[in-house]
């Protein structure tokens, strides 16, 4: 797993992969929002919301496509420069 990324998802293609929720497995969609503990994802032009510690996700950045367990990233966005170091 690659650790977390000093990254912005917001607008970022994302795949869940893994998920305690068997429903949100293999949906996909864009990263419309994220707070602490939470992404808010476009879904088929529905906006959802799905627990960041609960599902592993695969985002695609604007260099390359990351696998990120949701579990590590659990802060608030603008914390994220400050625990990537």
């Amino acid at each position: 797993m690659i650790p977390p990324v000093k990254n912005e998802f917001i607008g970022c293609s994302v795949l869940i992969k893994e998920c305690t929720d068997p429903t949100w497995i293999g949906k996909k969609g864009i990263i419309v929002d994220e707070t602490q503990h939470l992404f808010l994802i476009e879904i088929n032009s529905t906006i959802k919301s799905i627990e960041k510690k609960i599902a592993i996700f695969q985002v695609k950045l604007p260099e390359k496509t990351i696998r990120i367990n949701g579990s590590k990233i659990v802060y608030r966005p603008e914390d994220r420069i400050k625990k990537a170091r």
